[in-house]
């Protein structure tokens, strides 16, 4: 029968101690600082990216509604050249016939009427698709500030462990603040 045992070596003892110990000072800070920061800024760069899609899909939308405002004035303008020749044709027929294309000539106008109000309300719908696709776009940049400003936050973080300088560590704490503060902005639409 084979007996296991392990052999440890010295480094092995000091890591363990490493990790049983809790990091002080401005190593603790900076790491706490860093986990709530990477956090922070995942939740921001996915508000980014879904404000992003919203915005596409609002312009999608108003591209869809302008093609059909666009459809409906090409049967606006079918229906007036109808409704032309109708009156041409009350022009250059005799009395007896002059009744059918009057009607004619009415049907179109008030046929006109409907396809100007559905014209009308899909320009309308374009436009609001537009605004709407335009304001998720200013508030997909605001998160993308955010999100920019706690990656800056991030690597000067580094930057501070490494130099060991307190000055960079508080140029840290401002940066997270402005990230937040971009952040906040976002979350509001403003």
């Amino acid at each position: 029968m084979a007996e296991e045992f392990e052999v440890r070596g010295a480094h092995e003892d000091l890591m363990d101690e490493a990790a049983e110990r809790e990091p002080k000072g401005m190593a603790g800070q900076l790491a706490v600082m860093t986990a709530i920061l990477a956090t922070v800024g995942a939740a921001f760069s996915y508000m980014a990216g879904a404000t992003q899609a919203d915005a596409g899909l609002f312009k999608n939308d108003a591209a869809i509604s302008k093609t059909e405002a666009s459809n409906q004035w090409n049967f606006y303008q079918a229906k007036s050249s109808k409704q032309n020749l109708s009156e041409l044709g009350m022009q250059l027929v005799d009395d007896a016939r002059k009744p059918v294309f009057e009607r004619e000539a009415k049907r179109y106008d008030a046929e006109k009427a409907q396809i100007k109000l559905a014209a009308e309300k899909f320009e309308k719908a374009s436009a609001e698709f537009n605004e709407k696709s335009e304001a998720q776009m200013h508030q997909h940049h605001r998160w993308a500030q955010a999100t920019t400003a706690l990656q800056i936050a991030i690597a000067m973080a580094a930057i501070a462990l490494l130099t060991k300088k307190r000055w960079l560590e508080k140029a840290v704490f401002v940066m997270s603040g402005v990230g937040l503060a971009v952040g906040v902005l976002a979350y509001l639409h403003i």
